[in-house]
């Protein structure tokens, strides 16, 4: 420590916040935080802990009747409207899952990130803090063996259940992560609900608004869209567009978007009983006495008849603890006026309240009041498709209860992959597409005896290193952790809308494919086990892998486990598949456009999608090059010249201090490295490329790869990487 910084008068009083980090100094540095996010040592349950496996011990009856009494359990310091808290967990449950983003599978229920912030004080999650308190009790009581995430949905599930609607079912099986998710972009914005449109290209005005991947929220701080209209503007027509675009980017159609809006808001009622003004700080500024709850309302008591949250006052439904059509009867039942609710927030009445359509007041005996309707509401009026799906559910109440069953379980389970990683009793036979489910393996798998004589077939076929590395590759790493979906499980690369993708057709995976498909046909049709296309794409660039490595001196058997089967194109959602596309993938230094978020960091995410740690990623993009996975043929970072060939010489080149760089053009993309001394070219790199050499913690790596030793380490990194791909959508071997 320098004495100036010691003497100074600050020091010591700086808190853990206000100490300034790397980003703070070098804010356009590479952050490789995301590839070490939840350490196992973060855990309280132990690295072994198996959630999956201890629910096999919970009495799911047992926790079905605590979460279903704790509804009508109506606590002083947080009381319940009507008596019920279903519809409050209803929004818990809601706010949970619809954070999920079909761009980047983002988001979601499905790790209990709504206890950390931003989530936990986002202001659209006003006074959820109370809800997730209200469960405390029934995780305690249960302890590891249930997760927060689980309970979040469940209980959302359970309230609708609780008041006379008949869901599609439910799936365990989330695990709760133990820190925040810190990589997640939620917006460019620096204030809450800012209306300065930063997220947005365009106006309504041109006609050509559109919301910036991978954004799928219309404000910072909002689960969908601003109920009060665009920015808070009450017009109904441009509201209906903001919630076809966000819904959509939450992988919902028409018909579900409405089914989702018709049902929950059937239930329940909002908040804004008092003014903002009133309104303590969010949990996560609140003060120790607060214990973690945030909002506190100094308005009278603060709760019950006083209780502000969004802002807007009133309840949708004369019935709002009643699963009934009444939401429709009264929206089209009415004509309606613009008013403002005690908080100020704009918001809609009707000019008459029909007979029998006064809501009972939530806390007051014997007082009625208006139902309302938000601008968001008002947009299944003013939308001509939204008013044709309203009108039909209203003439057909179960073609309504059908669709709202169904895109409520999407909603809750839409980040957990396929069917077959749901877990518990109440998993509904009936699966859907969305699901990406793969069939399951039948009949006798192949063995050693026929992995062998597979592998010596394809090395044969005349197929390159090349060319079976990059099929395997194109077909595995589509896969992402944050939704579990992707990968080569289902060899969906061969039908659409993946054998359409820019990256594929350009390396040629199709032709790939079409020969592996001649190699399964033949050994099939000779009787005995069956090898599916989706294990012989990923046997092809294991055995293709193992003769580089022994080309180059190094004799191991890259691990293969088959059991992959493949799906059909009836069974792929095309739509919602076009967005796995890779715009950008560093480990085949492909990039459809230059511009925009540099490409190294493009590929840190990447390997975070792929589970990848530093080290492996590291590996991997140098193992690839080298054995020529690059989309094009430029030739960028093949630092060899025994290309074909499994060798360290990426790194050793990379660091080589004869090589002197130099970038080819202002933009900075692509570079140029030359002999130090004659200045004769060598080699040709892009950014991904040589931020191994240029970032301090990825330098570190690949000098230890380029030393002695260092061709061991680089390919065990390799494989294990290799195989983590491979594999990552194996959900039948964890």
């Amino acid at each position: 420590m320098t004495e100036s910084k010691k003497n100074s008068p600050e020091w010591g009083s700086l808190t853990s916040g206000e100490f300034q980090s790397n980003e703070k100094w070098w804010p356009n540095a590479l952050n490789l935080r995301i590839l070490h996010q939840h350490h196992p040592d973060s855990t309280p349950l132990g690295v072994e802990f198996d959630y999956r496996s201890n629910l096999e011990n919970v009495d799911i009856d047992e926790l079905t009747r605590d979460v279903d009494a704790l509804m009508t359990d109506s606590q002083s310091w947080w009381p319940a409207d009507w008596g019920h808290y279903g519809p409050f967990f209803i929004r818990m449950s809601w706010h949970a899952a619809g954070t999920y983003r079909v761009s980047d599978g983002r988001g979601g229920g499905g790790t209990g990130a709504q206890r950390y912030a931003p989530l936990n004080s986002w202001p659209d999650n006003g006074n959820l803090d109370k809800a997730r308190r209200l469960l405390l009790p029934i995780k305690q009581k249960y302890g590891k063996a249930i997760s927060w995430a689980d309970l979040f949905v469940f209980a959302g599930n359970r309230a609708l259940e609780t008041m006379g609607f008949r869901t599609a079912g439910f799936a365990f099986g989330r695990e709760d992560i133990w820190a925040p998710e810190d990589d997640i972009y939620w917006g460019p914005e620096n204030e809450w609900l800012s209306t300065n449109d930063d997220r947005y290209t365009g106006s309504f005005e041109d006609g050509n608004r559109l919301l910036d991947n991978p954004l799928a929220a219309v404000q910072m701080g909002l689960i969908y869209v601003n109920p009060e209209g665009p920015n808070g503007i009450p017009d109904a027509q441009k509201s209906a567009q903001d919630i076809r675009e966000t819904f959509g980017r939450m992988a919902m159609n028409d018909e579900e978007t409405v089914a989702l809006v018709v049902g929950g808001h059937t239930f329940g009622k909002m908040h804004g009983a008092s003014k903002p003004e009133f309104h303590g700080p969010e949990p996560e500024a609140a003060g120790f006495a607060d214990q973690g709850l945030g909002w506190a309302n100094s308005h009278e008591t603060g709760l019950g008849e006083y209780t502000l949250t969004s802002g807007l006052e009133g309840a949708w439904t004369p019935t709002p603890t009643t699963w009934d059509n009444s939401y429709l009867e009264t929206l089209f039942g009415h004509e309606w006026e613009l008013v403002e609710s005690p908080a100020g927030a704009k918001q809609w009445e009707p000019k008459s309240v029909r007979e029998g359509f006064m809501v009972p007041d939530a806390h007051v005996e014997g007082r009625e009041n208006k139902p309302v309707m938000s601008t968001a509401d008002m947009a299944m009026l003013a939308d001509p498709t939204y008013l044709e799906i309203a009108t039909r559910f209203r003439e057909n109440p179960a073609v309504l209860a059908d669709a709202f069953a169904k895109a409520w379980f999407k909603l809750l389970h839409r980040d957990m992959g396929p069917a077959e990683r749901y877990v518990g009793p109440q998993v509904p036979d009936e699966t859907f597409v969305w699901q990406d489910n793969v069939p399951a393996h039948e009949g006798p798998m192949i063995g050693d005896a026929e992995i062998a004589e597979l592998k010596s077939t394809i090395l044969g076929s005349g197929l390159t290193t090349a060319q079976l590395v990059k099929a395997a590759w194109a077909s595995a790493s589509t896969y992402r952790t944050t939704d579990f979906r992707g990968g080569a499980n289902g060899a969906r690369i061969r039908l659409s809308p993946m054998s359409e993708w820019d990256a594929n057709v350009t390396s040629g995976v199709n032709q790939v494919i079409a020969k592996l498909e001649e190699i399964q046909q033949a050994f099939n049709g000779k009787g005995g086990p069956q090898v599916s296309l989706a294990d012989l794409i990923v046997l092809g660039g294991s055995a293709a892998v193992e003769a580089a490595a022994k080309a180059a001196g190094h004799d191991f058997t890259v691990p293969f486990t088959p059991g992959r089967t493949d799906a059909d194109q009836e069974s792929t959602d095309i739509e919602s598949f076009q967005w796995l596309e890779p715009k950008a993938d560093g480990f085949r230094n492909y990039q459809q456009k230059q511009g925009g978020i540099p490409s190294e960091h493009l590929l840190i995410d990447k390997a975070f999608m792929l589970n990848l740690t530093a080290p492996e990623m590291t590996a991997l993009v140098g193992g690839l090059r080298v054995l020529g996975a690059n989309v094009g043929d430029e030739g960028y970072g093949v630092f060899t010249d025994r290309p074909g060939q499994l060798t360290n010489d990426f790194f050793v080149n990379l660091v080589d201090m004869g090589t002197k760089w130099h970038s080819i053009g202002e933009a900075e993309d692509v570079f140029e490295g030359v002999d130090r001394e004659t200045g004769a070219p060598k080699w040709k790199a892009t950014r991904v490329d040589l931020v191994f050499g240029a970032n301090s913690q990825l330098r570190a790596i690949a000098e230890e790869y380029a030393a002695a030793g260092g061709d061991e380490l680089m390919l065990d990194a390799f494989i294990r990487g290799w195989v983590k791909v491979m594999e990552n959508d194996r959900f039948d071997l964890v």
